[in-house]
C-alpha cells in the first residue's frame, strides 16, 4: 500500500506540474504545493510512515544520485577549462557573501534583543546552502543554455561543497564554545569530501570500463550497474559517519563527471539520451521529497525572523554572485541574473537545521526554538518565491528553450504557426 500511496502521489505532482506550467510557471511549482498537500502535515497521502521507512529513504537517496548525474557530466574538463575559475571565484563569493550578509544581519538583531551571538553565525552557515534540484529541474523542463546554465550546473555542485564546509567548520566551532562533544574541524572537512572521492573512483573505474565498450545497450547495463554498486557504498558509509552528512547527489556528480571525462562526447551524448528521462522522474520525486515536510501552516505564523532571513538571504546571493562575475569577468547576463537561479534551498537548509537543533537543545533551548522556527517558516515561503525568481533569471536571461531540444521545438511551433498563416493565404485566395 506504500507503494501504491506513493506512485499516487508521483501522478500527482506529475498533474500539477502540468497545471501549473499552462499558466506559464515552473512545473516544480506543482510538485512542491503537491509535497505539501499530500505529506504529513495535509492530506497524510505521503504521510512519516513513508517518509522515514528504510526503503524510501533508499530510493530517494538512489534518486538525489541519479540527479547528481546531470551535474557532473556538464564537468567535462573540455568545457570547463575556460571558465573553470571564474565558476570558482563565484562559487566563493555568493557563499562567503551569503553568510556574511546574514550573520551580520542577525548578529545585529540578536545583540539588541540580547540573544547569544553564535546563533547568528549558525543562521548564516544554513543561509548560504543551495538546492540545486529545483534550478536544476527548470533548466530540464524549459530546456535552457548560455552562459547563466553554463554556470550554474557545475556551480550547483561546487556551492554544495563550499555551504557544507563552512556550515560544518561553524558547527564545529560553536560545538567547541558550547563545550559539548564535538569532532575536529578536519575530520568534519574530511567527511563532507567523502562523497566526492567515492564517486570519482568508482566512476574513472566505469569510464575505463566503458572505453573498452562498443554497444550502447552494454554501456548502459554497466553504467547501471556501477551506479548501484556507488550508492550501496555510499549507503555503507553514510551509516558509518557519526552525523547525517552524506551527500548522494555530491557522490552522483562525481561519479558523473569521472566516467564523463574518460568517455567521447558523441558517446556521452548518446548515453544521456536514455538516462534523462530517469533524471527528470528522479527531479519530481526528489522535489516531492523536499515539500512534503513542509508545513504550510508556518506561512501564517512567519514573524520578523523570518522575513529578515528570506530578504537577507536573497541580497547576499545576490550581491555576492554580482561581485564574483564582475571580479572574473563573466558575461553582463551572469553578472545580472545568475543570484536568482541561487535562491532555493529548503532540502539542504532543513537538514543544516536537524543538525544544529540536535546540539543546541542540551544547552540552549530558546535558542533551538528560534533557529527551528524561523528556518521551517523560511523554508516554505522562500521555496515558492526562489523557483519563481530562478525561472524569471533564465528568462531575463533570454536563456529559456536554448537548448538542442527547445530549439528544436521552438522551431517546429514556428513550422507549425507559418503552415497556417500558408493554409489561410491560400483558401483566401481559392475564394477570390
Amino acid at each position: 500500500m506504500e507503494l501504491f500511496y506513493l506512485g499516487i502521489s508521483i501522478l500527482i505532482a506529475l498533474v500539477m506540474g502540468k497545471f501549473v506550467s499552462k499558466i506559464k510557471l515552473p512545473a516544480i511549482l506543482g510538485w512542491l504545493l503537491a509535497g505539501m498537500l499530500l505529506g504529513p502535515h495535509a492530506f497524510h497521502l505521503l504521510d512519516a510512515q513513508i517518509l522515514e521507512s528504510d526503503w524510501f529513504i533508499m530510493i530517494e537517496k538512489l534518486l538525489e544520485c541519479i540527479v547528481g548525474l546531470m551535474i557532473g557530466t556538464e564537468m567535462v574538463w573540455n568545457k570547463l577549462k575556460k571558465s573553470g575559475k571564474q565558476i570558482l571565484i563565484m562559487t566563493l563569493t555568493e557563499s562567503i557573501g551569503t553568510f556574511i550578509a546574514v550573520s551580520v544581519a542577525f548578529g545585529i538583531i540578536f545583540y539588541i534583543v540580547d540573544v547569544p551571538l553564535y546563533l547568528a553565525f549558525l543562521f548564516g552557515g544554513i543561509a548560504l546552502a543551495t538546492a540545486p534540484a529545483p534550478s536544476l529541474s527548470i533548466v530540464n523542463e524549459f530546456k535552457t543554455d548560455g552562459p547563466v546554465t553554463k554556470t550554474l550546473i557545475p556551480m550547483a555542485a561546487l556551492d554544495d561543497l563550499v555551504g557544507a564546509i563552512i556550515f560544518f567548520t561553524v558547527i564545529a566551532v560553536v560545538a567547541t564554545q558550547l563545550s559539548t562533544t564535538s569532532i575536529s574541524i578536519g575530520a568534519m572537512l574530511l567527511f563532507v569530501f567523502i562523497p566526492v572521492f567515492l564517486g570519482l573512483i568508482l566512476g574513472f573505474m566505469t569510464g575505463k570500463w566503458l572505453q573498452k565498450l562498443k554497444q550502447i545497450q552494454s554501456m548502459l547495463m554497466v553504467l547501471i550497474g556501477m551506479l548501484l554498486v556507488c550508492v550501496g557504498s555510499g549507503f555503507w558509509i553514510s551509516q558509518q559517519l557519526p552525523l547525517p552528512i552524506f551527500n548522494f547527489m555530491l557522490l552522483g556528480m562525481g561519479f558523473s563527471a569521472a566516467f564523463s571525462n574518460c568517455i567521447q562526447p558523441g558517446t556521452l551524448d548518446q548515453i544521456m539520451k536514455y538516462i534523462n528521462p530517469a533524471i527528470h522522474l528522479s527531479l519530481v520525486i526528489v522535489i516531492l521529497n523536499l515539500g512534503a515536510p513542509l508545513d504550510y501552516h508556518l506561512i501564517l505564523n512567519a514573524g520578523f525572523y523570518t522575513l529578515v532571513y528570506i530578504l537577507v538571504r536573497a541580497i547576499g546571493k545576490y550581491i555576492g554572485a554580482y561581485m564574483g562575475a564582475k571580479w572574473s569577468h563573466a558575461p553582463d547576463t551572469v553578472r545580472k541574473y545568475l543570484g536568482f537561479t541561487l535562491l532555493p534551498h529548503s532540502g539542504v537548509s532543513l537538514v543544516f537545521t536537524g543538525i544544529a537543533v540536535s546540539m543546541l537543545q542540551n544547552t540552549s533551548l530558546e535558542c533551538a526554538t528560534i533557529l527551528q522556527g524561523t528556518i521551517a517558516a523560511a523554508a516554505v515561503i522562500n521555496e515558492v518565491i526562489a523557483v519563481f525568481f530562478a525561472k524569471k533569471g533564465f528568462e531575463w536571461a533570454k536563456e529559456l528553450n536554448q537548448g538542442k531540444e527547445g530549439k528544436t521545438c521552438d522551431k517546429r511551433i514556428e513550422k507549425e504557426k507559418a503552415d497556417k498563416v500558408f493554409s489561410w493565404l491560400l483558401s483566401r485566395n481559392s475564394g477570390h
